[in-house]
């Protein structure tokens, strides 16, 4: 039986990339008395100036070994999607609770495999969707019940992101399906934009795979890779509800993803990332006083605050599995379809050339507002029909 007295020990796996983020949160938990850093799974250790302030900690390319080694209470996993099934297993085989990036498995299958295990095993995995942290989540939520806005009628998600040719080359499974024979599905609505569709599934209350009951994906790529980098997806829910989320990586301009709560009286949109909420009533302009800025509990924090017995648990396997029947029915559905030349021009990007689909992004807006697919908004390019996804 692990030790649970704060602080926690904690093994991070993968702290480059996005892994440097999770670096730094855990250096600010070490600073606040709850967890302390005793180990790192990296394949290149970190050096010196990189684990400044923490003391000692053990380096390995061996996560098993590492977290037999350190004692570790908890790990933090933000690796290959690809390898997250594996490392969950391995944590759980150990009594090892666990923080576990998202998305959380490449498939369905893998997904169930990685939650039945940890509840076999009687450990605790928080999936890290850092959106379903925020205060703004349950404050929606009352809103709604109050009938702040009439009736739900569906809810949409847009994101409208810039990534150049050198985001899809920064590691061998960026912008892949599969990979020497796994699945990866490293796509826009899986990966980069995944907590588009996660929030917008919680908002809807359909967050459990029972949940859905149908989703349709138009899958398309502008650039040379093998995932889809502008797409969307509708959602059919257990209670006759629609969720509609619209995504690209190839926007003319970056703008805040959010999610919109489109209602019988009104609207309530979610910039997830400001954890910023306006609500707009049928009749009416932005009204000041009716947007609300929230705070956030970090789901690192969370857990160990659940672990202590202070806190319910925020993003429980249980609360994505809505989410992984979407990426199911990306992994299933046939391959994006790649769009023509005329369709994209390049531009400058960051560190290299970037695609830029023409007029996309007003396309990704008018699909959250109308919860309407490419197809359906008279998009020359996007005249394949939706490929249906049924759970039942």
């Amino acid at each position: 039986m692990r030790d649970l007295r704060p602080p926690l020990p904690v093994v991070l796996a993968g702290a480059r990339g996005h892994g440097a983020w999770h670096l730094e949160n855990i250096r600010r938990l070490q600073h606040a008395g709850l967890v302390r850093l005793v180990g790192v799974c990296e394949l290149r250790p970190l050096d010196g100036a990189e684990l400044a302030g923490f003391g000692a900690v053990q380096q390995s390319d061996d996560f098993a070994g590492l977290l037999d080694s350190t004692g570790a209470a908890v790990a933090v996993v933000c690796t290959p999607i690809p390898t997250h099934t594996t490392l969950a297993l391995a944590a759980a085989a150990r009594g090892v609770h666990l923080l576990l990036e998202k998305p959380p498995a490449p498939s369905y299958e893998e997904f169930r495999r990685m939650a039945d295990g940890a509840e076999a095993a009687g450990t605790t995995v928080q999936i890290g969707f850092q959106s379903l942290g925020s205060h703004a989540v349950p404050a929606i939520r009352r809103l709604i019940a109050e009938g702040a806005v009439g009736d739900v009628t569906g809810v949409g998600g847009a994101g409208a992101w810039v990534r150049d040719e050198a985001y899809f080359r920064r590691a061998p499974w960026a912008g892949r399906r599969r990979l020497d024979g796994a699945d990866v599905v490293d796509g826009v609505l899986t990966n980069p934009l995944a907590h588009a569709v996660a929030t917008a599934l919680a908002l809807a209350d359909a967050g459990a795979a029972e949940d859905v009951t149908e989703v349709e994906t138009e899958l398309f790529r502008a650039n040379a890779i093998e995932s889809d980098d502008t797409s969307c997806v509708r959602v059919r829910t257990a209670d006759g509800g629609r969720v509609t989320v619209a995504a690209t990586l190839c926007a003319h301009t970056s703008g805040e993803p959010y999610v919109v709560v489109h209602g019988t009286r009104g609207r309530i949109t979610f910039w997830y990332r400001q954890d910023r909420v306006e609500v707009r009533r049928e009749g009416e302009g932005p009204v000041p006083e009716h947007t609300t800025t929230h705070g956030r509990t970090d789901l690192l924090e969370n857990l160990v605050e659940h672990l202590t017995g202070r806190a319910r648990l925020l993003v429980p396997p249980a609360a994505t599995g809505a989410f992984m029947r979407v990426v199911e029915a990306v992994r299933t559905a046939p391959d994006p379809v790649a769009l023509p030349t005329p369709v994209w021009s390049t531009a400058p990007g960051e560190h290299a050339e970037r695609r830029v689909v023409h007029g996309i992004d007003g396309l990704v807006t008018v699909a959250a507002d109308t919860l309407r697919l490419y197809s359906e908004l008279g998009t020359d390019w996007a005249r394949p029909a939706p490929t249906t996804f049924t759970t039942r």
